[in-house]
């Protein structure tokens, strides 16, 4: 008996060491994302973006005009969720009560505004929802949340299933979602609403899913040099397209289990662009409207994805802190520059169809303030702080 109290007695004191070591270590610091100039601070940054998005009324596809919109979609959507985990992360409880309310408008008078998922663009709607049950465990916002998610891979009626063009009933057949149709932005949209419907629930189906979707993506996507083409019609490295699938791949692997069977094949696809993209940032750290171009102009919302998947990669130890965090902090410092007095980002590409026509991407109107753009800039700024 005396033996094994002695036994317990050690067992004990070494669990309570172990538990002060836990308590009295601190995150790793990561030199390239400290001691940033006062005008490029994350937390006054993303504080400042995010309040800038409360003062906007919602958007049409990112673009503020005079005729309310009928719904909201995915740049609101981006930008939403990005301030509400800011203000989680950063504990600033007003903003997250002010951001908060705005979406319980979504379960009463502006319900009417949730669109119905019959594409990515109006399904990632539910991000918003499902981040707010995350934080609050509101079950309200459960339900509201999880229908696009559970829509975009439903089973579809032999009516349903006749109304969609050949090329994505084939896919359909092979068990993707319904909407897939293979365009790069798509890997953000249809990953972010399944990761977080993964996160609120728990749900296994969720998560595997959507990795086994990201690498149909990059299957039929991905080129040799690791960055993608717009579409599989469309030959070429779009800023924003492209930075669309670099945030997707990182916010997935932070959240795909490490033994998903698929986590390998995405990491890999995750590395080899985050590689090339080192090659194509130019001396100001920035990237350019068709990213293989150097004589096209620098553009702010694809540079600001790239960013946030460089500073993600870092912090998570799947990219060398030197080579990338250098690479980020050199990005995340040129992208504050283009902000100005109002918090709106200058240089942001209009929202922007898929065309084979080279002409086309380069000739895109330069616009400041839209969300495309004020959303990844808030990313960032999560990620930084995270």
């Amino acid at each position: 008996m005396k033996r094994l109290k002695t036994i317990l007695l050690v067992f004990l004191n070494s669990c309570w060491g172990l538990t002060v070591l836990a308590q009295n270590t601190k995150p790793k610091t990561i030199a390239s994302f400290e001691n940033f100039p006062k005008d490029a601070n994350p937390t006054e940054i993303g504080k400042r973006l995010s309040e800038r998005f409360m003062t906007r009324p919602h958007s049409t596809f990112g673009a503020f005009k005079a005729t309310p919109p009928t719904e909201i979609t995915y740049p609101d959507a981006c930008a939403w969720y990005g301030a509400l985990t800011f203000a989680k992360l950063t504990d600033n409880k007003d903003l997250s009560q002010r951001l908060i309310n705005r979406a319980e408008l979504l379960l009463n008078e502006e319900a009417h505004l949730i669109p119905y998922a019959k594409d990515v663009d109006r399904a990632v709607i539910g991000i918003v929802p499902l981040e707010v049950y995350n934080q609050t465990k509101d079950e309200r916002f459960l339900k509201v949340g999880l229908i696009p998610a559970d829509e975009q891979f439903k089973t579809l009626s032999p009516e349903e299933y006749t109304k969609l063009p050949v090329e994505i009933r084939n896919r359909y057949a092979k068990g993707y979602s319904w909407h897939t149709r293979f365009w790069m932005d798509d890997m953000y949209m249809i990953t972010a609403l399944q990761s977080q419907a993964y996160r609120a629930t728990n749900n296994y189906k969720y998560i595997d899913r959507t990795a086994r979707q990201m690498i149909a993506y990059l299957d039929t996507l991905q080129t040799p040099n690791g960055l993608f083409y717009h579409a599989n019609d469309v030959p070429f490295y779009w800023g924003r397209g492209d930075g669309w699938l670099a945030a997707g791949m990182a916010e997935l692997l932070s959240i795909l289990p490490k033994d998903n069977v698929y986590r390998p094949r995405i990491m890999q696809g995750y590395k080899d662009m985050m590689k090339t993209l080192l090659k194509y940032q130019d001396k100001n750290g920035m990237w350019h409207q068709l990213l293989d171009d150097p004589t096209a102009w620098p553009e702010t919302s694809g540079t600001a994805m790239f960013t946030f998947a460089f500073i993600t990669g870092v912090k998570k130890g799947w990219l060398d802190e030197k080579i990338y965090g250098q690479a980020a902090r050199k990005a995340w410092i040129s992208l504050c520059g283009y902000l100005d007095e109002n918090n709106d980002l200058r240089e942001i590409c209009e929202g922007t169809n898929k065309k084979n026509d080279r002409q086309y991407y380069l000739d895109r109107k330069r616009i400041t303030g839209d969300l495309h753009g004020q959303a990844p800039m808030i990313w960032c700024a999560m990620a930084l702080v995270k």
